[in-house]
């Protein structure tokens, strides 16, 4: 497998990087060249293998040249969300002990935000401009040599979990071969598996601060192909891009596929995608009338995995099987799957249960949370088994099945409901654009369900409305999983990679449930 370093020493004028917005590209000779005077600079600055950084920038080509940098040079960095606020963007550089932070111009005023006690532990720069406290990152660079540094050796990236329970963990994982030039850990199972490889142009439409687009882009240089990068996700933009590059491949998840069914027909049958052969999906749950949908649309192109930043495990499944299995993730090509009750036992074929991973031959490392020792031991049952928490069963033939994170599970008059059916279902009413289901307090049955929609339009924010979707729900699920309640709210918070930042809205009503029955 090539190394970026042999890719631009074969096919120096090769794109790795396209800008789909505007064209612009950075050839392989660049990307090398560049990734080299970054590295050069960080062991300049004093950052070593095993090192922290991390960098918060929005989509460019800067973005991807530093993460190659640090990963060919055994530096740890870790992209930080452009949507978190100071006091969060805070603790992720304590905690990751980040010795350098690499903030994108556009950003600024996050920067005036950051507590300055911590900032002056940091070496601070900022690309495309400057401001207070902050070097250019740009002239740093260009002062260093583009060779190689002397001692290369592979870093990793440590993302932060969504901190939908809590504070954010750093994922670390340990690259099972350091060699700076060893395929990446991606490259042998989902490369292979989606057919990544020289003539691969991959379409990454979201964030590269989430571990997927990231990784999956690195893979795609790993493996010589060219990654076009969109600056935020647009739908007819993104039918656009497949249409304009050729691309071969891309990544979305189900939000992107619920937005873009949205298009009137003939705007979505305008773009030529003939080119696109491998269209992946993962990061939450996909509706089965949606995915139904964009089979039929793109056709038998679509792959799903499930995985975690955690590489426990991971499962696959094809469009063929997701048709004959609806509502799967597929079957496991890393780890061995295990299906355990709350006390450690096996459940039977169908039963719902925690989803825990258990390590085979396949698994490369295992991972911890950065200087959390106790919730690191918690994911663990065993030694080589563990679990991110989420909650789901095995057909007979050995599918894995989804139903919630347990977390979020809802035990209405000791019944358990799973919230992801419920907004997997109303997401496909026309009035809908966005949905959350949860759990509110409720002295009678402990939990009642409670839904907070976002409205295609504001105007159907009513409660004529709400009492539609109640009625039309009541002819889909069984009358305990109807929620009691529905509010409306513009703008519901779901993060760049399709996950609902469901904890803040749980908290408040939670938190004004509590206030109300003091009151009472």
């Amino acid at each position: 497998m090539p190394h970026i370093s042999i890719t631009a020493a074969t096919t120096p004028h090769k794109a790795a990087i396209i800008m789909a917005s505007t064209g612009a590209i950075t050839t392989y000779e660049e990307l090398d060249r560049h990734s080299n005077q970054v590295a050069q600079a960080l062991r300049t600055l004093g950052v070593h293998a095993g090192d922290h950084i991390a960098l918060m920038m929005e989509n460019s080509a800067h973005f991807l040249e530093i993460c190659w940098g640090a990963y060919r040079s055994g530096v740890i960095f870790t992209p930080i969300s452009t949507h978190l606020k100071a006091d969060e963007i805070a603790y992720i550089l304590d905690n990751s002990e980040a010795k350098v932070l690499i903030l994108g111009h556009s950003l600024a005023a996050v920067a005036e935000g950051l507590p300055s006690e911590r900032m002056g532990q940091l070496r601070r720069y900022m690309v495309d401009g400057i401001a207070e406290g902050y070097a250019s990152w740009e002239e740093l660079i260009y002062q260093m040599p583009d060779t190689a540094i002397d001692d290369q050796q592979k870093g990793s990236a440590m993302l932060y979990s969504s901190g939908t329970t809590g504070k954010p963990k750093g994922i670390l994982t340990t690259p099972a071969d350091t060699a700076f030039d060893s395929p990446h850990a991606l490259s042998p199972t989902f490369g292979a598996a989606f057919g990544f490889g020289e003539e691969t142009v991959y379409l990454s439409p979201a964030p590269l601060y989430h571990a997927a687009p990231l990784h999956y882009c690195m893979m795609t240089h790993d493996l010589a192909g060219t990654v076009v990068v969109m600056e935020k996700f647009e739908t007819q933009a993104s039918l656009a891009a497949i249409e304009a590059y050729r691309v071969t491949h891309s990544q979305w998840v189900p939000i992107m596929f619920v937005r873009m069914l949205k298009l009137p027909p003939e705007v979505r049958a305008r773009y030529d995608l003939s080119s696109h052969r491998f269209a992946v999906h993962a990061a939450a749950p996909c509706p089965i009338e949606v995915k139904e949908q964009m089979i039929e649309w793109w056709g038998p192109i679509i792959y799903e995995y499930y995985a975690a930043s955690e590489s426990i495990g991971a499962t696959l499944i094809s469009s063929p099987q997701w048709l004959s299995h609806k509502g799967s993730v597929g079957l496991p090509i890393v780890g061995k799957i295990r299906i355990l009750d709350d006390d450690g036992v096996e459940c039977a074929t169908g039963d719902v249960g925690t989803v825990y991973f258990e390590a085979t031959g396949q698994l490369g490392s295992m991972f911890e949370y950065y200087k959390e020792p106790e919730k690191t031991a918690e994911a663990y049952l065993s030694n080589n088994l563990a679990t991110t928490g989420d909650v789901g069963y095995v057909d007979a033939e050995g599918y894995l099945y989804l139903t919630d994170r347990k977390h979020f599970t809802i035990i209405s008059g000791g019944v358990n409901i799973y919230p992801q059916e419920i907004e997997n279902l109303l997401i496909n009413h026309p009035a809908i654009a966005d949905v959350a289901v949860f759990g509110i307090p409720c002295d009678e049955f402990g939990e009642r369900v409670h839904a907070v929609v976002e409205p295609q339009n504001w105007v159907d924010a009513t409660d004529e409305v709400a009492i539609e979707l109640v009625e039309w729900l009541r002819e889909r699920v069984s009358n305990i999983k109807v929620p009691r309640t529905i509010d409306f709210m513009q703008k519901l918070p779901r993060m760049d990679n399709g996950k609902l930042y469901k904890r803040h809205l749980v908290d408040a009503y939670k938190t004004a449930a509590r206030d109300e029955s003091r009151a009472d």
